[in-house]
């Protein structure tokens, strides 16, 4: 056998080797790859840990918002003032909201979802705590809370609306009761609409009655990349880095007699704690979709296994 022909082989073998291994994840605490559809876990690595998530919790702010929204056929141009209450988070990077500012539902959601603006998630929690019932923010997290009990995010506690977590109760949750919340979203239009955009323009009145106007820029480096349309990341000193992405595939279309199933495909990934979030968010995304293949071929069952 000449030289040529035994490098040929010997690179076929390694590249088929590679394309079945696991994709690497020593500096990240923990992980999630699911399909979207059914909630099935294709694979993982310390998903119950109970973790600090960072801004990944202002998926479930928005979702509350959204929630509110559609039960009460609320006008999401409806003007929210930024509150007293966020002077106690300090100087916070964003917008630059102060209180009395006053600023759209819609363009809130896009400045917490965007660029992780925790100012606006504040704004938001208060906005929609008082038309809920007065109180304000109170009655906003113990809304955040019921949805993560109905999404059955078991190992979950919220205790703000923006993820920071210097401060007594923690919260935390674990990527699959992430990967879970992810589900809900990515089935939401307008959550989906928002999440998947680079940037987008705002505009506010200011607490003086003067307009102003901001460019936001998505902190999801992954957004337009291998048709990545979502979905937020966190960063905390306890958190780490966090991010959450998902990703679509034109659905399957199979005739069944007289009748055609469309089968949708997405996948979401939840990766915590990690020092190079978008690699390996990127990373396990696609062996997710080496593993979803495998996994359809295989009939789409309940109880599946990820080979290693």
């Amino acid at each position: 056998m000449s030289g040529i022909m035994r490098f040929n082989i010997l690179a076929a073998f390694l590249i088929a080797t590679i394309s079945t291994l696991p994709v690497r994840a020593a500096q990240t605490t923990a992980y999630v790859i699911a399909d979207n559809t059914t909630g099935m876990v294709l694979d993982a690595s310390g998903p119950a840990k109970k973790l600090q998530v960072g801004s990944l919790t202002k998926v479930a702010t928005a979702m509350v918002v959204y929630d509110w929204a559609e039960a009460t056929n609320a006008d999401l141009s409806q003007l929210a003032t930024v509150p007293d209450s966020v002077t106690k988070l300090g100087n916070q990077p964003g917008v630059g909201f102060v209180p009395g500012d006053r600023c759209s539902v819609r363009d809130l959601l896009y400045a917490a979802l965007l660029q992780s603006d925790n100012l606006a998630a504040e704004t938001l929690a208060d906005h929609v705590g008082r038309a809920v019932d007065g109180t304000g923010r109170e009655v906003f997290l113990k809304q955040m809370n019921a949805l993560a009990k109905s999404l059955r995010m078991e190992r979950t506690r919220f205790t703000n609306p923006h993820g920071l977590d210097s401060e007594k109760p923690v919260p935390y949750s674990t990527a699959e009761d992430l990967a879970k919340l992810a589900a809900y979203a990515m089935k939401n239009p307008g959550f989906r609409f928002v999440v998947s955009q680079r940037e987008r323009k705002i505009t506010y009145v200011t607490a003086t009655g003067e307009q102003s106007q901001y460019l936001l820029r998505n902190t999801n480096e992954l957004v337009g990349v291998n048709s990545i349309d979502g979905v937020k990341t966190g960063q905390t000193q306890k958190a780490g880095g966090c991010v959450m992405i998902s990703c679509a595939k034109p659905p399957i279309s199979v005739q069944n007699g007289d009748q055609v199933v469309v089968t949708p495909r997405r996948l979401n990934v939840i990766v915590l704690g990690s020092d190079d979030r978008f690699g390996v968010a990127n990373g396990l995304l696609q062996r997710g979709w080496q593993l979803y293949d495998q996994w359809a071929a295989a009939g789409r069952p309940q109880k599946w296994k990820a080979p290693r």
